[in-house]
């Protein structure tokens, strides 16, 4: 099994961070569950310039690290590494932040798992000639999946047409309305809990026997 694992808001609890920090910068009190687009910009009505600050905060170390694991996702990870599936940290985030993204992983007792850039969001800008890149869209559609864990839209709808990969919706308040396109399929859990079951069937399902 080689299993996708978003990063924010799937192996940690990103958006609850935001929403404090969109408070503290700009005296913004939205609720974590009130954050019912993607689209923070939109979510904390903030203008490009106050949403701009926000991202470049957010991406500083120090807020990377204080973030907090998503209850029972490293002792699943760790599990599934000990079962000797390869699980596939993908994140959305600039390059630049990879270094205390790898230390968080490793705070965590998470190290040594793959760590994959993709801009997601068509945020990255091009990188120098010779100078490391996160992978295109397209790019990640060329990576082989048999399970994905996705939270965003925009990214679930990146997964949901490969017939080869089991995509799931973690459940957040941005993503309750989300319906897969052209009539693709993506399940949804509501937390860690419910992944192993998940894991489970699609391995059996893989390898067409008994898990």
């Amino acid at each position: 099994m080689r299993i996708y694992v978003d990063f924010d808001d799937v192996l940690c609890e990103t958006a609850r961070a935001l929403t404090g920090l969109a408070h503290r910068m700009f005296g913004r009190r939205v609720a974590y569950e009130e954050i019912a687009v993607f689209d923070l910009q939109q979510a904390f009505g903030i203008d490009a310039g106050q949403h701009q600050a926000l991202m470049a905060k957010a991406h500083e170390p120090g807020f990377l690290m204080a973030l907090e694991p998503t209850p029972g996702a490293t002792d699943v990870l760790s599990a599934w590494r000990a079962a000797g599936w390869q699980t596939v940290i993908v994140t959305g985030r600039p390059l630049a932040s990879r270094e205390p993204s790898q230390r968080w992983l490793a705070g965590r007792g998470l190290n040594g798992l793959p760590l994959l850039f993709v801009d997601k969001y068509r945020r990255e800008p091009p990188a120098a000639p010779g100078q490391p890149r996160a992978l295109t869209p397209d790019e990640l559609r060329n990576e082989r999946f048999d399970l994905a864990i996705e939270d965003a839209p925009a990214a679930l709808d990146l997964l949901v047409g490969d017939r080869a990969c089991r995509t799931i919706v973690f459940d957040r308040p941005w993503n309750r309305t989300y319906a897969a396109p052209h009539g693709a399929a993506a399940a949804r859990c509501g937390g860690w809990s419910e992944l192993p079951a998940i894991c489970a069937r699609a391995a059996r399902d893989k390898n067409g026997e008994r898990v």
